[in-house]
């Protein structure tokens, strides 16, 4: 059920797991197998869009795969920890949690994505003790709903900065699929003032740092945090959107511990000829950063 908590109720932590139900050994950080996590040693991610993932770009503007989610729950996670998604969306995290027994709890500002996940959720088989949550809340609050150290994983995609808040010329389509049905629209979340996706890069990185802080003390010493974040360019200016992110967790008390790549390739159609033939600009929409992150002891 999507949960809309109000001031009072905040400071009543959730009534959900966050111990192992595992047989893995203490000192091992997932139950994946040898075999299994070598598949993870690679520096390049790809991943497929199955026909549970929304591709609607009008139910969400952004979203990724439920395979990659679940790498990464797989990855930096056991069976019945907690995982939390601080800018939830359309609910994968949650759906990746429930299918390989995490307990999961997602935050986002706008009722609706609740409403989406919880949907969502609601189509899928239970078949497992875990707990999945959406709560409409701001990311700032996280920590008023959780005790220290609870908190195995974060990983989440946040708006990136003021990407989605302009009108979009789709400059990486190529011929008459540029002009679709998104050409010359504004595909922003909302316009709340709270919204990361409102605000410039500098202001971005102050909110990151922010709501990053106010969450590491729910991790587990070691525990991971990964963010999903592209670059992109505005005025013929390459924002470094992932250093951004890497400086504000820093700052927030994080240590950065792997870079992936997570290459797109497999699923953008037809790119368009962008820069040519005079000004070399790299397709941001064929790739994008998987910053790795987790609490120093």
């Amino acid at each position: 059920m999507t949960k809309d908590i109000d001031q009072e109720d905040r400071n009543k932590f959730l009534d959900i797991g966050y111990e192992r139900t595992c047989d893995c050994k203490s000192s091992h950080i997932n139950c994946l197998t040898a075999k299994e996590w070598l598949k993870c040693q690679i520096g390049v991610w790809e991943f497929y869009y199955e026909g549970r993932d929304i591709r609607d770009k009008e139910k969400h503007p952004a979203v990724f795969p439920i395979s990659l989610a679940s790498k990464v729950i797989s990855l930096f996670s056991h069976k019945g920890e907690l995982v939390i998604d601080p800018f939830v969306g359309s609910g994968t995290t949650l759906v990746a949690a429930r299918d390989l027994d995490r307990n999961a709890i997602g935050f986002d500002l706008n009722e609706s994505y609740a409403e989406l996940c919880d949907n969502r959720l609601r189509q899928l088989r239970l078949g497992n003790t875990s707990k999945q949550l959406p709560i409409t809340d701001d990311a700032r609050n996280i920590s008023s709903y959780l005790g220290e150290e609870t908190v195995s994983l974060i990983v989440t995609s946040p708006p990136y900065a003021n990407l989605l808040n302009r009108k979009r010329k789709n400059k990486s389509r190529r011929g008459g699929e540029r002009k679709n049905k998104q050409y010359m629209e504004v595909e922003q979340y909302s316009q709340d003032t709270r919204d990361l996706g409102t605000l410039d890069p500098e202001d971005f990185g102050e909110a990151m740092e922010e709501i990053f802080a106010g969450m590491l003390l729910l991790l587990k010493p070691k525990g991971h945090c990964v963010i999903n974040v592209p670059d992109f360019w505005w005025n013929n200016t390459r924002i470094t959107l992932h250093m951004i992110v890497i400086e504000a967790l820093r700052r927030a008390g994080y240590e950065l511990r792997n870079t992936v790549i997570w290459d797109r390739r497999n699923i953008v159609n037809r790119v368009g000829i962008f820069g040519w033939p005079s000004n070399y600009i790299t397709m941001g929409t064929t790739f994008e950063y998987l910053l790795d992150f987790w609490r120093p002891e």
